[in-house]
């Protein structure tokens, strides 16, 4: 671990060095691309500082008992200096072990979430709705910004699917994790005889990209127009602003209608697009991510989930760690931090045990 962290280091002040200099700063992608390594490995040489000052006070601490001719005073501040840097010098490697694990190189990117009612009809429209706005009030506590791409609204108040863009920095890496099949238990309003039923919905995290990620020639993308459908008659269902973008070599089909502005519709549309090209492309490279997508999303079938809501006793369970919180009204406001980051120390834990540390 050593020689890779004195890499790193090194790695590190050569960038510093780079971002001085005058040819580097005038080529802007060079720039931001070192930039974002160094923002990258600047957690790494930090806490690698920290390892090594603790490691010198160990070291001093030692030769000062191994000599030994203290006064008991000056014994004791030896001894004290002893074991706390040694505790400092396991915490820091502990933390270095993760810090060192592969990146995700999309971690700091904003998302495209897609929601989409799987089993229930209208109840898992509703449910649809609450996911959204669980994600949205998450989304406002951190002071990322949310905006609608395209949604289906029923006229019970729910959606049989919408897109929203999360803009912020490290959004993927919070909320990569909630890609998935999502159950509810709960008693529907319409429900006359109190009830438990069983819904799902499907929830995909796309990381959001630009049009220099991928590679999208002009001529295979046709683009349609028309007027926006959805409950409550909007202004947008009297003129042809909503978009549809069908991509000819890959099939995919993206829509967008939110915006009165056919240009901003199309804008927000052309995102959507980059995105799901660059996700297949990634799973086409890998292979893993491709398997792993069909896990996640599959069906919408209520046998294939990660993470079940039972309103009757306040309960949310993710399965895939075996974790369960009795704090379901919090987290559908919004509060999901304890959530997202035992899924993040989870896929942490399993890294590390893959690289044999």
């Amino acid at each position: 671990m050593t020689d890779k962290l004195e890499m790193t280091q090194k790695r590190y002040e050569e960038i510093n060095q780079k971002l001085t200099d005058a040819e580097v700063i005038n080529n802007q992608e060079q720039y931001r691309a070192l930039m974002r390594e160094h923002k990258a490995l600047t957690p790494v040489v930090d806490k690698y500082g920290e390892y090594k000052s603790a490691k010198s006070e160990f070291e001093e601490a030692r030769q000062m008992l191994d000599e030994g001719g203290l006064d008991a005073e000056l014994k004791e501040m030896a001894r004290i200096q002893y074991e706390e840097s040694k505790e400092r010098i396991t915490a820091a490697e502990d933390e270095l072990k993760i810090l060192l694990l592969p990146r995700d190189p999309d971690d700091d990117r904003s998302v495209i979430i897609e929601i989409r009612g799987g089993a229930g009809g209208d109840e898992a429209a509703l449910f649809a709705n609450s996911l959204y706005r669980m994600y949205t009030m998450y989304a406002a506590l951190k002071n990322w910004r949310a905006e609608i791409i395209n949604s289906n609204p029923t006229e019970l108040g729910g959606f049989k699917e919408i897109s929203f863009s999360v803009e912020g920095e490290g959004v993927y890496a919070k909320m990569k994790y909630e890609s998935g099949v999502h159950r509810v238990q709960r008693v529907p309003e319409t429900e006359s005889q109190g009830r438990v039923h069983t819904s799902t919905i499907t929830v995909a995290v796309l990381p959001e990209v630009e049009e220099v990620d991928v590679e999208v020639n002009p001529a295979d993308i046709t683009t349609q127009t028309f007027r926006s459908g959805g409950a409550g008659g909007q202004h947008v269902n009297k003129t042809e602003s909503a978009i549809r973008l069908i991509h000819a070599p890959s099939g995919i089909v993206v829509e967008c209608q939110e915006e009165r502005s056919q240009h901003k519709n199309k804008e927000k549309a052309m995102k959507m697009l980059y995105s799901k090209l660059y996700e297949a492309a990634i799973s086409e490279q890998t292979g893993k991510i491709a398997e792993q997508r069909k896990i996640q999303v599959g069906t919408g079938d209520r046998s294939e989930r990660i993470r079940t809501y039972n309103y009757p006793q306040g309960r949310v369970t993710d399965h895939r760690i075996g974790l369960t919180l009795y704090k379901l009204p919090n987290i559908l406001n919004g509060d999901c931090d304890e959530v997202f980051d035992a899924l993040r120390i989870a896929d942490q834990a399993a890294k590390l045990a893959n690289t044999g540390e």
